[in-house]
């Protein structure tokens, strides 16, 4: 799958840097997400978890070609909204 990061502007990295989130962890929850639904304006938001462990929110607009992606932010899901994740992962187990 070809990536594409959203470039902050006043640090020349990309954005998703700024939450202490890595390339290889956003592209690991991205090829095997746990869940996958529609966001505001054409986006997509993607919670998994990495091979470290740590469960991430990725939100990403599919671009036009095939097998493409431009993420725009990613950050580490806690407290509250991880639990209701792992709440709506065990009703789907059932």
């Amino acid at each position: 799958m070809n990536v594409r990061y959203y470039i902050d502007p006043e640090t020349d990295l990309p954005h998703i840097s700024g939450h202490n989130i890595k390339e290889m962890e956003v592209e690991e929850v991205l090829s095997n997400p746990g869940e996958d639904r529609p966001g505001r304006e054409g986006s997509r938001i993607t919670i998994g978890r990495t091979l470290n462990g740590r469960y991430l929110r990725v939100i990403y607009v599919p671009d036009q070609e095939p097998n493409s992606v431009f993420v725009i932010t990613a950050y580490e899901l806690r407290g509250k909204p991880l639990i209701a994740y792992r709440r709506r992962r065990r009703r789907k187990q059932k």
